[in-house]
Formats: structure tokens, C-alpha cells, sequence
């Protein structure tokens, strides 16, 4: 009995590119932080909680080369989310949505400091080991 086995297409390459990486921490923090809002009128620890995930997935999951979008990438797309619910909620008044935004942004403050570190830690280590070694350099030729 012979067995025929079905070639799948092979991906282009490990991970992520950079537009996954955006639409995918984009989609997640849109679904999870309005459902939040919606709820609890407010955002709080699920929202921290997925921008703190995202922020892993996108380094995780991402190419390399794709780290700085995963680190830059959620704070915009939760103050997106925030201000657009803010505006949808209370409509065009700027002194009660300014002061809704700010506090959106302020109860998730902690999870976007800790996201923000980890991705830029991840970009600049990935940065590091890209870099030529300077003891190659400053080793004398010898002949």
C-alpha cells in the first residue's frame, strides 16, 4: 500500500512580519479593551493584561527585525481604542473626554510601562547581537 503524502506550501519565513505584528496586537487590544469598556465602563486589568500579552506575542512570534513594531505598537493602539470609545461615549464634550482618556490611560499605566520596557528591551538586545563583535575588531592581524 503506497501512501500519498500532500506537499503543503512551506512559509517564506520564520514568524510574523511587521504588518501581522501590528494587525494582530491592534485586533486583540480593539476586542478585549472595548469589551472592558463596554462592561465596566472603564478599562483596568483586562486591558493591561492583553496589552502585557500582545506585547510578548509580538516580540515572541514576530521575525526578527520586527521588534521596535511590537514594542511601539500597543500604547497607540490602546489610546486609539480608548479615545474612540471616550468620544463614542460621551460624545463632543472636551473637557469630560479629556478627562475620560486620561483616566483610561492612567488605570493601565503600570501594564504599559511594563509592556513598553520589555518590548524596547527585546528591540535593543536583538539590536546588540546583530552588531559585529568589537574584539574582532581590535584584535591585532597576525601574520
Amino acid at each position: 500500500m503506497s501512501s500519498n503524502s500532500i506537499k503543503r506550501p512551506s512559509l517564506s519565513g520564520p514568524g510574523l512580519k511587521k504588518q501581522g505584528v501590528v494587525l494582530l496586537q491592534t485586533l486583540f487590544i480593539l476586542i478585549f479593551s472595548w469589551l472592558e469598556m463596554w462592561i465596566r465602563n472603564g478599562a483596568g486589568l483586562l486591558s493591561g493584561l492583553v496589552i502585557c500579552l500582545v506585547t510578548y506575542g509580538g516580540v515572541s512570534y514576530g521575525r526578527t527585525g520586527s521588534r521596535h513594531v511590537a514594542a511601539v505598537t500597543p500604547p497607540l493602539a490602546f489610546a486609539a481604542t480608548s479615545l474612540a470609545f471616550t468620544l463614542l461615549n460621551d460624545g463632543l464634550h472636551p473637557a469630560r473626554v479629556g478627562i475620560d482618556f486620561i483616566a483610561s490611560l492612567a488605570s493601565v499605566a503600570p501594564y504599559l510601562l511594563i509592556s513598553a520596557l520589555f518590548g524596547w528591551l527585546a528591540f535593543f538586545n536583538e539590536k546588540a547581537k546583530n552588531r559585529p563583535s568589537k574584539r574582532l575588531k581590535a584584535a591585532p592581524e597576525v601574520r
